[in-house]
């Protein structure tokens, strides 16, 4: 089958914690369910038995504040570094998955009653907050979100953006910060200079193969929502983030992928469209 260079990796991030800011990294290890150590953990709500995302910002915009790491993992530290996440709070604070008072700390943290999971519970969801976006799915409402069977994702485990279509959704909205903390990806991909924007639009289908051996099937286009224009570190709260990627391209920004191969992906690997 025919294959055609459509670009380089040239970020990668992990988010051990749904919701909170991850890492910013330089090698990410692939496995059947994503990336090694992306999404382990989530708050549970106790009082509406719901996972807590920032999808619905009126409850959880301040999770946005937070900032997760599991650290260096290697194949032969990697359970023993999935056991434990340090947890960064607003104020500068810091403390461990391991510490016996956690759920306290992040409690009183957030403001509501709530319990850090590695351990998916039966039928996780979530609310997810549309705001009144003409173009929208919904409007001014909130909806429950229920996540794929065992994991804290929202949908496929792997999301990846390239910067042409960040660059021109700036070029659209120049007072804007199109900045692609905004848009949580797992991978940036910067394609050759000629290609449009929204290029990964037409990748749909199709297989991506990056490094010597991680192999993505490309399920679906990516809808974004009320979580890009959020506010974080030194982002403002900008709902025009997501009218102009409404107005543009439908609310499509990314593409949405599983795992076909597993590997390691590096900063600057390849990436090939099958």
């Amino acid at each position: 089958m025919a294959r055609t260079l459509v670009g380089v990796v040239t970020s990668l991030w992990r988010y051990p914690v749904k919701s909170m800011l991850g890492e910013q990294l330089e090698t990410v290890e692939v496995i059947p369910t994503g990336i090694l150590g992306d999404r382990s953990f989530a708050l549970w709500d106790r009082e509406t038995s719901r996972i807590a995302s920032a999808k619905n910002p009126k409850k959880w915009a301040k999770l946005l504040g937070f900032h997760a790491e599991l650290g260096e993992m290697t194949a032969q530290n990697s359970q023993e570094a999935m056991a434990r996440v340090t947890i960064t709070l607003p104020d500068g604070s810091s403390a461990t998955s391991d510490d016996r008072d956690i759920d306290s700390i992040l409690s009183q943290a957030v403001g509501r009653d709530v319990k850090l999971l590695s351990v998916v519970p039966e039928s996780p969801s979530l609310d997810q907050y549309w705001p009144d976006i003409e173009g929208a799915l919904n409007r001014e409402t909130i909806t429950q979100l229920f996540m794929p069977s065992g994991t804290f994702f929202d949908s496929c485990p792997i999301h990846a953006i390239t910067t042409a279509t960040l660059d021109k959704l700036q070029t659209l909205y120049p007072e804007g910060k199109f900045n692609p903390c905004r848009f949580r990806p797992n991978i940036l991909i910067e394609p050759p200079s000629s290609e449009p924007a929204f290029v990964e639009d037409d990748w749909v289908g199709g297989k991506l193969l990056i490094g010597d051996r991680v192999c993505l099937s490309i399920d679906t286009a990516c809808p974004r929502c009320v979580v890009t224009t959020l506010a974080q570190g030194d982002l403002p709260n900008d709902l025009n983030i997501l009218r102009t990627t409404t107005k543009q391209n439908k609310t499509i920004a990314g593409i949405r992928m599983s795992v076909i191969q597993t590997g390691t992906i590096r900063c600057g690997d390849s990436i090939w469209l099958e």
